[in-house]
Parts: structure tokens; sequence; C-alpha cells
């Protein structure tokens, strides 16, 4: 074929996604198992599958877009680079130090919350220095101290450096000296510098989003970049984008020299598609569970909009950079059912990955997963599994898990199988709970949406432990990571701490200080490939009261009269929404935030949904499901062969290439106009 492509590329714990779309608009994909070694290898196999199956030579791609769990891997699995820092005398311990609160206060043995391990005590160094609060110099920057350090740490075989000087947010003249010093004697090593990576007050917060940017930048930049030379030696001269976790792209380059904004790159990618996909449907309160091999991922779109935070959690510690507000849980189909001490039976966090995977796979995995337990209980077909590219083998579930968990515990192999998705729909059902209830939102008010290749199994029985009457299945949602990733704007982010009481504030003030911020965006915007689309410029306000210590986030809009007085209403609103209560006290602006878009998609397959003509019910299999004691008969249904307004109830099972649908008695199925599969209670 002649036609030009944009291809969509998402990598996950198990399975690596890959989409694509013709200049019809019209999408295909398939899925590919991630190679954990070196998962640039799963996207140099996706281009030469492309080219091979799809008959779409490399030089056809027009534009390559990925979604990537480097930055977050890199963190879990301790293989950043070897990082040193250098800090204002007096404050090298910040690190260790953190803040008084302990999230696991009650665990029998105390874990350090604070993440020591980015820079060890001994390659933590001070240099005399010193800003004041309102920028002005209290002691000069030693030079030749901070290169005694630095070649000190360089002696120690640091990779990067991380340096985070006291207010250098308010005055990064210190910063910026060290910054030239360091990078003229040492050209090769990588620096964070923490007036660039968080402008913001805070020195814990500073601190450690400046060290996690110094101890992924090395890795990103690497996978990157040999993401970029494999592309163009195999004839990709396309623009190439990633996801960042905010919700938007940005070229690869700037995000070799931004790294810490790509943690949740993937899940963000799915929650823009979820977004779409909930529009066509006619739908803005989406409670979005992307449930992959490894883990699940949920969020929450509310009015048509997914939530954004202005700090985020990556293994527990406080990473203060703009993402989607997902709650990832270790919970997902390749996640182990295993017994502990006390003879309960648990699931995950441990996962079977795509290496040796789930037990099923026949290939050496001798652990029963959640996905096994899908297969004993009729949900999959052993022979469609993956679109038909991958066979499993249903005896061998069977048999891990009887010896693993049936046996032990007295069980038949359909009641171990039943327990093992009770316990990790339980697991999800609370994930759920915690990201619309921290909100002060009820999810009984909120439709659910499944995404990734678990996802349509556990919805219905999540909707019915949570007491949601409405689920919607897109089009597409074993891929929607991956198509989302095609719809998303081009979007960059600049911040800077204000520190103002909002009864002291001009506007003029804040207003030049965006307009500094907009430079910053659009600076970066230009680099970008937009095609001179225009940017859509969108500011926020971090607010909080007098005193308090956290803020919210709160548009700042000047479209109308008083602007600060509208930021001051949103934000009690807001404030009222989270925390139960507000008080018409006074508030302070702590940062404001500039956000450039650019592009982006409203739909995700622009063409007309066409059912394929065939039958849509191919047959019947036995399925168990909770609270039945006998197996029931299922009716199976080729999803892309319902037309639409076709209906039909469960008990059912609707199968399509990227995904699997559970559908349990009680529930009523129909296909609306945009081809999306509505069940209602």
């Amino acid at each position: 074929m002649n036609d030009t492509l944009q291809v969509a590329v998402d990598i996950g714990g198990t399975f690596t996604d890959v989409v694509g779309r013709d200049a019809a608009g019209k999408l295909r994909y398939f899925k590919i198992p991630t190679t954990r070694t070196d998962e640039s290898l799963a996207v140099f196999e996706a281009i030469g599958r492309i080219r091979d199956q799809w008959h779409v030579p490399a030089a056809r791609i027009e534009r390559f877009v990925h979604g990537t769990t480097v930055a977050t891997n890199a963190i879990l699995e301790r293989r950043g680079a070897k990082v040193g820092l250098i800090t204002t005398e007096g404050f090298k311990d910040v690190l260790e130090i953190g803040r008084q609160m302990r999230h696991r206060m009650y665990d029998v043995i105390l874990h350090s919350e604070t993440p020591s391990f980015l820079v060890p005590g001994r390659l933590r160094k001070e240099v005399p220095e010193r800003i004041a609060a309102d920028g002005s110099v209290v002691t000069p920057l030693d030079e030749a101290e901070l290169m005694r350090q630095v070649q000190a740490l360089v002696d120690e075989g640091v990779q990067a450096i991380a340096v985070c000087f006291l207010f250098s947010f308010v005055n990064p003249a210190h910063e910026r000296r060290a910054r030239e010093l360091i990078a003229a004697a040492h050209p090769d090593l990588t620096l964070g510098v923490s007036h660039e990576v968080d402008p913001a007050f805070r020195e814990y917060e500073r601190t450690v989003v400046t060290s996690f940017d110094a101890y992924v930048k090395p890795v990103i930049d690497r996978y990157l970049s040999r993401l970029e030379d494999g592309l163009a030696q195999g004839g990709v001269s396309a623009p190439f984008q990633v996801m960042q976790s905010r919700g938007g792209l940005m070229a690869s380059r700037i995000a070799r020299q931004r790294p810490v904004r790509l943690f949740l790159s993937g899940p963000a990618a799915g929650v823009i598609g979820a977004q779409i996909a909930g529009t066509s449907a006619g739908i803005d309160n989406l409670i979005t569970v992307d449930i992959g091999g490894t883990s699940s991922d949920i969020a929450l779109i509310n009015k048509g909009k997914a939530l954004v935070r202005s700090e985020g959690v990556i293994d527990g510690y406080p990473v203060r950079v703009g993402m989607v507000d997902v709650n990832s849980i270790g919970a997902g189909g390749g996640s182990i059912a295993w017994i502990d001490a006390a003879g309960g039976l648990r699931v995950g966090p441990r996962s079977a990955g795509s290496e040796p995977g789930p037990a099923c796979y026949g290939r050496g995995g001798e652990q029963p997963t959640v996905t096994d337990a899908s297969i004993v209980l009729g949900y999959l077909d052993p022979d469609y599994f993956a679109g038909g590219t991958l066979k499993l083998y249903p005896e061998k579930s069977r048999q891990a898990i009887e010896s693993k968990v049936g046996g032990p515990l007295g069980m038949s192999v359909e009641e171990a199988a039943l327990g093992i998705h009770r316990i990790v729909n339980a697991q999800m059902a609370e994930g759920i709970r915690l990201v619309s209830i921290r909100q002060g939102l009820d999810p009984r008010e909120f439709t659910l949406m499944p995404l990734g290749g678990g996802g349509a199994v556990h919805i219905v029985p999540l909707a019915r432990e949570l007491g949601v009457r409405r689920v919607v299945i897109p089009r597409y949602p074993g891929v929607l990571s991956a198509a989302g990733l095609l719809a998303a704007p081009v979007e960059h982010e600049t911040s800077a701490a204000f520190g103002k009481t909002l009864d002291e504030i001009e506007l003029p003030a804040i207003k030049a200080m965006l307009a500094e911020l907009d430079k910053q965006c659009e600076a970066l915007m230009r680099t970008e490939s937009v095609g001179g689309a225009p940017s859509r410029i969108h500011y926020f306000a971090d607010v909080c009261y007098v005193g308090q210590a956290y803020s919210i986030e709160v548009p700042l809009v000047f479209d109308g009269p008083e602007p600060c007085a509208r930021l001051y209403e949103e934000f009690l609103q807001a404030h009222a929404r989270i925390y139960g209560y507000s008080t018409r006290t006074p508030a302070r602006i702590v940062n404001l935030r500039a956000v450039h878009q650019a592009g982006g998609q409203a739909r995700i397959d622009t063409t007309e949904y066409a059912p394929s003509g065939q039958e849509p019910l191919r047959g019947h299999r036995p399925i168990r499901v909770a609270g039945q004691g006998e197996p029931l008969s299922a009716g199976v249904y080729r999803r892309d062969a319902l037309p639409v307004g076709y209906r039909f109830s469960g008990p059912a099972i609707v199968e399509q290439a990227d995904t699997t649908t559970l559908i349990e008695p009680g529930w009523q199925a129909e296909v609306d106009a945009a081809g999306n599969l509505v069940l209602t209670r």
C-alpha cells in the first residue's frame, strides 16, 4: 500500500501494543510480547511487522509516538545512574531527613520513607553559598570548594550530579554558575539543576525530584538515543514524540532533557484515549481501569477532563511533577496467586510478566496467575488469546492452580480460580475508591471504562462490587493507551514560585510572571513538529490557606472581571470537595503554572463504525461466576460483527483481537452509534 501511516507504540510490562492510523483515519493494531531485557527491541520488531504484515515501508511512516515505562522501571528496579548531590552548606541530609510524616507507621518493620538510595551519604557534598528568601546573596558561591567537591564525587565514580541550593527558585545565579563550572570541567557528567527541574519552594521535595532527574536522565538518554538511531537506520525519518505524565507529547530530544516528566507515560496515554472514547459515547464522568499484565492503573475523568495533580508518587516517594491522577496497584493478568504464612490466599504484587509469563503460556512458568484463573473459569479462549497470536495451554493453568492454591487450601480448581478473581477484584475496587472518594466524589455516579488487555474481563464484577450501574467498552479497549498516544496534543508546561497572599497580589505582577513562563513554553514549542498549529494556553495557580502546608491546583482564567476573586472561589469549592470543608480565611498563591498545547484530536478512529457482516453469535461455552454454584452457559459474541443497536444479555462473552469482555447475568449490552458496547444493570 502507498498510504502514509502514523504509528504509536506503548510498552507494557507484558505486552507491547502497536497501533497504526492510515491517511483515511482507520486504525489497525497488533500486540507483541515485551522484551524486558531491552524494551527497544520490541519497538524495532514492531517496525518490521508493520512492513511485513501491513505492507507499509518505514519511509511511509509519517509520525512515531511512544509511551514508555523505562523511567518508572529504573526507579522500581534501582537501575539508575550513580548520583552525587551538591547542596548549600548544612543541607546535605535533607534527602534523608525528609518530612516527619510516616505513611506506614504501624508496619512491624520500620522502613525508610525517603529515597536515600538515590544518593548515599558519602556522595552528598556541601558548598559554602547562601541565597536569602528575598533572592539577595548572603554568602557568595565558593567556586574553589565547589570544584573540590565535584572532583571528590568524580573520583567516587558518579555518572551524574544533582545541584540543589537554598532559594535557587528565587535567584538561580549560584546554580547557573555551578552548572557552567561543572559542565566546563566535566562535560561527560549528566547534570540535574533544581531551578530547571522544579523551581518551587520546599527543600525536601525539590531535592527529591532533582535527584530523581539526575538518577534517570542517563537511562532515558541512552534508551531514547538507541531508539532514535535504530529508527533512523531502519528508514523511519518521521518526528519521534514521547508521552509525558501530564498527558501531552514532547519531542524525544526534549524528553531526554526532562526525564522526570516521563513517569506514568503509558497510563497517561490511556486516560487520554478513554477521555476521547467517553466523549464519543456522550459520557463526561468516567473511572478508567487499565489492567495489563503486571499492574492496574485507575484514573478519574470528571466533567470530561482528566484530573491532573501537581505532585505524584513513584514507588512510595513524592515526585513533584504534574501527572494525570493515576492510582497504580500491583494487580494484573500476570499477578501471581500465593498462600501467605497464615494460610491466606493472596494475589500480587509479584508478576510473572511476559518472561516466563503465566503457566498457560507454556514457557516454563509454574506459578498460578490471574490469567490462569480466567482460563479455568472459561472467560478466555485458549485459541484466540491476543487475537490468536499466542496459543494458551489450559491444562497448565489447571495444574498450577491445583498444586499451588486449590490443593493446599482444600478447594477445587474452579473454587480456587474464583477465589483468585474475588481477591484481585477487591484490590482493584479499593483502588477505585481511593481515586474517587479521595477527590470527594462518589464512584456510583460514574461510568466504568476498561482499558488494557485484562480490563474488560474484570470490569463488570468491579461494577457489581462498587454499585456502579453503567459500563462502556470502547472499540479498542486493549490498545486504547497506544491509540491515545495518536490523539494526544503536544504539550509543554513551566512553573515558577510566586509566594504572595491573594489580598496583596496586584494583577500586573501575576501577568508579568506568566509572560515569562509563556516565553519558556514558546521556546519549547518551537522545537516541536506541530506544523505551525497555534498553541492553546492554560494557566494554573497552586493555592492554599495562609499557614496551610499543602496547596491545590486551581485554573487561573482572565476572560472575566476579578480573576483573583474567581480564583479564590474556585479554590474554596475545590477545598470543600477534597477535604469536606472550606472557610473564608486568607489564601495565598504558592506557584504559577503555564501550559501550552498544540494539535491533538477529538477522535481516535475517524472512520464510521461498520460491523464485519458475520453472524454476531458464534456459539456458547460454560463459564463460572461468583454467586453461582453451577457453570452457566454463556453466549460467545464476535465484537467486530455487532451492528449498531444490537442488544443481548448476560451471561455472555464478547471476543475481539485485543481483549475479551465478561458480561455477568443481570446485565444488558447494546452497541451505540460510535461502536461502543454499553452495559447497564
